[in-house]
This record gives C-alpha cells, structure tokens and sequence, in this order.
C-alpha cells in the first residue's frame, strides 16, 4: 500500500511539474505573441508616419517622449487675434475632431490662461481678425490616458496648421492665406520649403489648390485627409496660427467694409511675395524682348460682364494707342495670367476678386476698376487700398455707373447671384427703385448682391474721361524705380542754454547736431521738429526749423523749467524719432 501510495504521489508531483513547465511556456508564447503583435503596430504605425511624409521616424522614442514629456506648448501674442502657438507633440483625434493638449510633469503651456482660453478662443486659425468660424483651441486629458486610446500616428513634418478662409475666391486666397502665410513661414526658420500645411477648416481643395501647393515642397493636408492615417495623429512640431501683419482690408463683420485701421504692410513686402509666386509658376520677371507697352482686360464669363467688352477693347485701343488684350481665368492658365499682367501697363476690369493679380503689374501701371450701377466705389476698395500702400507703386482709377439703362439685373436668379424673387414684394420695389445699395456689413446683404452681379455697358467717353484726369498724356509707366521708404535717426548730441535779462525776459538756446544716417543719405527737404513744455503745463509750443540751432525768447519765462524735444523729419513726412527730452531752466 504504501508503495502505490508512493508512486501516486510522485506522480502527482510530475504533473504538477508538467502543468507549471506548461504553464510557463504558454506564458512565454503568449508574451511572445504579444511583443510580436506589439512590434508588428510599432512598424505599422511607423510605416503610416512614413506615408504621411518621407522624414525617418522613431517610433518608440516618439511615444516614450509623448507618454513622458507630454504636450509643449509657447505661443506669441498677448491676445487670441495676434497669438500664434508652437508645439511639441500637439495631437488630433480624428473620430472626436478635436485637437488634444497631453498633461504630464513636463508639459509647458504657455500662456497658461486657464478657463480664459475660452473666452473667446486660444488664437485664430485665419488671419480674419476675430471670427467665430475661425478659432482654435483644445482639449486636454492626462497623458497617462494614451493608455486607453488607439495608438498614435506622428507626424514628423514640421507643421503649419491653419485655416483657409475662402479656398474658392482669389482675394481670400491671396489676401487672407497666402501672404499670412508666406510671411509667418519667413517668422521661423524652421518652416521652410520642406515644412507641410495643414488645412483644418474642413473645405474641399478649391478652385485654386495649385497656388497652395506653391507654398511648400510638400503636399498641403486638408483636414478630412487626416482620418486616412490613423484615429489619433500626433504633430511632432507644429505651429498653429497665422501673421496677420500683411493684411490690408476688413470684410464688414463688424462695422462696413473698409481698408484696416492699421494697416502694417507696405507695397515692397506684397513686392517681395509677388517675386516669389512668379519665381514658383515659372514667370519670367524679365521685360519684354519687343518692349510693347499693352494694355490688359480682364473678362468676366459668367456674371458681372461687361456688354460692350469689345467696343470697349477697341476704344481703349484707339485713345491710348496700345494693343489691347483681354485675360479670363476660364481661358488662361494662372500662370499665363500673371505673366500677360506683370507687363502691362494699364489692367481694367470690373469689381471681384480678379483684381487682386493687380499685385503683379509692374511699378507706374494704371488700376481701373469698374462698378455697376448702384454701388459707390467709395464703400468697396479692397483694390483701391492695395494701389494706395506705400511702396506698391500704382496709380488707381475708379469708375461707376450712373446710368440705370447701361444695367442689366437678374432678379430671378438665386439670391447668392443677386436674385431678390424671395423677397417680399414690397422690398423687392424698394430694392429696385433704389439709387445706391446704402453700407452694410458682409456678407448677405440682398440689395448689394443684386447690384454688383448686375450686367454693365460701359459709357466709354465717361471712363476714357476718368482715366484721362489721372493720366494725362500717353501711357509711359513701367519706368518707375521703386521708392525706398527711410526715416531719419534721433538728432544728436542736443543742448540748451539759458540767459535771463532782468526780471522779465528769458532766452532758451537750443542746439543739435544732425542723424547718424543723415550724412549718407541723399534727402530733397530735411527740416527739424522742437516742442517746449513748461514744467507741470498740458500744452506744449511746437516749432518747424530749418536749422540745427535755435534761440527762443517768445513765452519763455526767467526762473521757469523746461521740457523740449527734438526731432528730424524728411520730405514733409518722413518722421524720425525724438531725442530723449532736455531738461532746462531759466
């Protein structure tokens, strides 16, 4: 009995053995699977980075920083309209459509606002100020929850991530997204022409998707292509926003349509872009071998035409003795486009966006813009505004229709084309007795839609009128040589001198000597500006002066102290800054 007891045992302890040797194994192999199954998502993972772009990444060391260091972010800007944010380790979840801020011991977020991120916004992603279609902010979660979430694609670009405002329209597309974003990519360096953009504001390509792709060696991303890569993109460096400093106009969302009250570009830095642009489409920037001056149409097919386009074309023709050409965006390419213009010397063409290709005519070239009945050229002048900037080097002409029977409207049409059918009876009368569409803000407003797709016979003696009173003999413009804004330094080394005669009578002499940049400078009309305050007064005297030194006696006072300040200005209007502020005393 004890023998089979024995041998019961024993074999009792074998299987256990077995069990275990199995156990292990089947612990091994499963573990085995795993960091199989693990490494076969890391290379997939890492394989759906590469398609996303062709830099090499690590993964695992992406996700170990992500997991550990978390989200990075420094940002610009005091406040949401002029802010612009860099990120490490930004993230995009594709299934929520939101952008997601990862916590650890290591995140840097600054500014560090709090719940004043909402109000309204972190920053806007177009350059249109302040726009409730336009912000951007985040969500924020842990980054220990990476856990529980599907595993990250990076992207290992750097990244620019924006927003379009209009993909469909060339003023928006030039106005509001490509100069933003040539000049924020100038900002830093390392948004080069290797750098990719990242379209979120969720439209389709748009008519003009190859000016984009201008913009980078990379292909742009829209944001509905993002869920193609994973369910969770990771953004290893990325900046969010865009320069707004290259704007020059306002839409009317707040108050009417009208240039920027502070307008900070000047026609030599829409120069510089226009250079890079024809550079880009392969445009020769060099004058015509025949050097034809000619003058350009640009024509309008579908809406807002000119009826008498050819017997216009012939006239201008005639007057100015020219060849005259017409352009459309139907029948020419972009680039065929820019290069017909870039050597024009006149461009007409009725309001819209076409007229934004103005930025490529050359220096001295005329502008002229046609308005149909009803709508008053004072109240629309994005393209006005653009010939007036510093620097850019046109002349302007406005022209406006004033005669209801050179018109043709389209009621019938849908109200996005100026149809007014929906309206009531009533407002449909008004509208078209109408004399002139009163401002308004943007952006469907039914009387200015139902006058500017109006059709229009020009009155040609009264624009040939209007352009005669801007030039006023023959076309001979392209000899323009840009002009150099400089502004004088802050005059040098200034003194004053006191005498007192008496008791009464005081003399204030004050002397300076001329800018630093003065003396390598070439400069028509230099002439100085010197305020005197009397210590503890609100009101100051000012005095224009020719000279480097001047004696005052007329209301200067003996035993009084004075404040005065100096400084230069060129041309009438070129000021310089002023010289700290001289202390004197009688």
């Amino acid at each position: 009995m004890r023998g089979s007891s024995c041998r019961m045992n024993i074999a009792a302890v074998l299987n256990g053995l077995l069990v275990s040797v199995l156990a292990a194994v089947l612990w091994k192999y499963a573990k085995l699977q795993e960091h199989t199954y693990s490494v076969e998502e890391e290379l997939l993972l890492t394989q759906q980075s590469q398609e996303l772009s062709q830099v090499r990444i690590d993964y695992h060391a992406a996700l170990q920083s992500l997991q550990e260091e978390g989200t990075r972010m420094v940002c610009t800007g005091k406040m949401h309209t002029d802010r612009i944010c860099r990120f490490d380790y930004l993230c995009y979840s594709t299934e929520a459509e939101e952008f997601v801020f990862f916590h650890s011991n290591s995140s840097v977020m600054l500014p560090n606002l709090g719940s004043r991120r909402f109000q309204p916004a972190l920053l806007d992603l177009s350059s249109v100020e302040d726009h409730n279609t336009q912000y951007f902010n985040f969500l924020e979660l842990p980054a220990a929850a990476l856990k529980f979430m599907p595993k990250p694609v990076f992207v290992p670009d750097v990244t620019l991530i924006l927003n379009r405002f209009n993909p469909d329209n060339l003023m928006h597309i030039f106005h509001d997204d490509l100069l933003p974003i040539y000049y924020t990519m100038l900002l830093y360096p390392d948004l080069d022409q290797d750098a990719r953009l990242v379209f979120m504001e969720g439209w389709n390509e748009g008519l003009h998707f190859d000016l984009y792709r201008l913009m980078s060696n990379k292909q742009p991303l829209l944001k509905e292509q993002l869920k193609n890569f994973g369910k969770l993109l990771c953004f290893t460096k990325s900046y969010v926003g865009l320069s707004k400093m290259t704007t020059w106009y306002q839409y009317g969302f707040v108050q009417p349509q009208g240039a920027k009250a502070n307008i900070l570009v000047s026609g030599m830095e829409i120069r510089q872009f226009t250079r890079f642009l024809m550079e880009k489409l392969n445009v020769s920037m060099e004058e015509s071998s025949s050097g034809e001056e000619y003058i350009v149409v640009f024509s309008r097919t579908i809406n807002r035409l000119i009826l008498n386009e050819a017997e216009l074309i012939l006239a201008l023709a005639q007057e100015f003795q020219m060849k005259t050409v017409t352009v459309s965006l139907d029948d020419h390419s972009f680039a065929d486009i820019v290069q017909i213009i870039s050597r024009a010397s006149m461009l007409v063409s009725m309001h819209g966006a076409q007229l934004v290709t103005s930025v490529f005519l050359p220096r001295g070239a005329l502008v002229v813009e046609l308005f149909p009945y009803a709508v008053n050229p004072d109240h629309y002048t994005p393209y006005k505004t653009l010939a007036s900037l510093p620097g850019i080097d046109l002349q302007y002409v406005a022209w406006q229709n004033t005669n209801e029977e050179n018109s043709m409207a389209f009621p019938d049409r849908p109200w996005d084309q100026g149809g007014i059918a929906h309206l009531e009876k009533a407002e449909q009368e008004r509208i078209m007795k109408s004399k002139e569409v009163p401002q308004h803000l943007c952006c469907r407003n039914p009387e200015w839609l139902f006058r500017i797709y109006q059709d229009t016979k020009v009155d040609i003696p009264s624009l040939i009128e209007a352009i005669r009173q801007t030039v006023k003999t023959k076309l001979n413009l392209k000899k323009v040589k840009p002009a150099i804004v400089i502004h004088p330094g802050k005059v040098r080394d200034p003194k004053c001198q006191a005498s007192v005669q008496g008791t009464s009578e005081a003399r204030l002499t004050v002397s300076w000597q001329i800018p630093w940049n003065l003396k390598y400078l070439k400069v028509r009309e230099v002439k100085y500006e010197v305020w005197i305050q009397e210590q503890g007064e609100n009101t100051y005297m000012p005095y224009i002066l020719p000279h480097q030194n001047y004696t005052f006696s007329e209301n200067i006072k003996p035993f009084t102290t004075y404040l005065v300040w100096i400084r230069c200005f060129f041309n009438k209007t070129l000021l310089g800054p002023f010289a700290d502020v001289l202390v004197c005393r009688t």
